[in-house]
């Protein structure tokens, strides 16, 4: 079921209006539309200046020299917190997915940047992911609540774990530009590529007879099953087929007859935690 994303900002909304939490989202949803108008996307300046300065053509990113020079990013990380409520909602879905993308990885930077010394993975930061709150269109968020409370949930596009990047070495990697709501279909599509030929995407090993696939498609395995778990070809559990279906789309076509014949094991990927920086 697809959530609207009122659902991701009310508690926001409903504080700013004084309103009672016994309002109805119907309501609430038809007051949105009255009064939200048009409104042009964020200005993602400082944020590509960012990712074109530190972030190199293999995604990997200078943190050294980001953390010497922070003042973009977090003025960035600020504006993000500027958005009304209402401007969000006033964007399209796509514009909509990219601000949240944008945020969430723009957030994991800093994440990265306030240890001194920085980390050796995001591992070792306590409470990331699920404890440090950053403010966000009008409410405060976790890292986690923008994923999974957001973003997987309301806007079911799979397309976006080829996206998000949590600072590791086996994460996809790092776009050196932000997303865009009029470009994020082609944006979505080129992460995913990259993802699927890179070493940490996906694996064919022939001789051995084993496709290796990576563990977000083990974690959150269940996001492609609406879209590509509907088949009897590939093998493997009904989350395998699913992702081997997903998989099969931005292979050659010997790969892709090679998936669907399904004469192989399914294994996974090691993921590597490490710190996605640059040597």
């Amino acid at each position: 079921m697809r959530y609207s994303p009122l659902v991701f900002l009310l508690p926001a909304l409903l504080l700013a209006s004084g309103c009672s939490t016994e309002i109805s989202l119907r309501s609430s949803e038809e007051a949105v539309t009255t009064s939200a108008t048009a409104a042009e996307a964020l200005d993602y300046s400082l944020y590509a200046n960012v990712l074109e300065t530190y972030v190199d053509e293999a995604g990997l990113v200078d943190y050294v020299g980001l953390q010497a020079n922070p003042d973009d990013l977090l003025a960035f990380n600020a504006s993000l917190g500027d958005v009304a409520p209402e401007t969000f909602l006033s964007w399209s879905r796509e514009t909509q997915m990219a601000f949240l993308i944008n945020a969430y990885n723009s957030f994991t930077l800093q994440s990265i940047i306030d240890q001194n010394p920085l980390k050796d993975s995001i591992r070792d930061i306590p409470g990331v992911w699920r404890v440090r709150q950053f403010e966000i269109a009008g409410a405060s968020k976790t890292l986690d609540n923008i994923e999974h409370g957001t973003l997987r949930p309301e806007y079911q596009d799979p397309r976006i774990h080829a996206a998000l990047n949590c600072s590791a070495i086996s994460c996809p990697v790092l776009r050196r530009e932000p997303y865009t709501g009029e470009k994020l279909d082609a944006q979505l599509e080129e992460q995913v590529q990259i993802w699927i030929e890179g070493t940490e995407g996906m694996a064919i090993d022939r001789e051995n007879g084993v496709v290796a696939i990576s563990e977000l498609f083990n974690w959150f395995g269940e996001d492609w099953l609406p879209e590509y778990g509907n088949t009897e070809e590939f093998t493997g559990n009904e989350k395998e087929r699913a992702a081997l279906n997903f998989i099969s789309q931005y292979l050659s076509s010997e790969d892709a007859d090679y998936l669907r014949e399904g004469n192989y094991q399914v294994q996974y990927l090691t993921y590597d935690w490490d710190l996605n920086s640059q040597p």
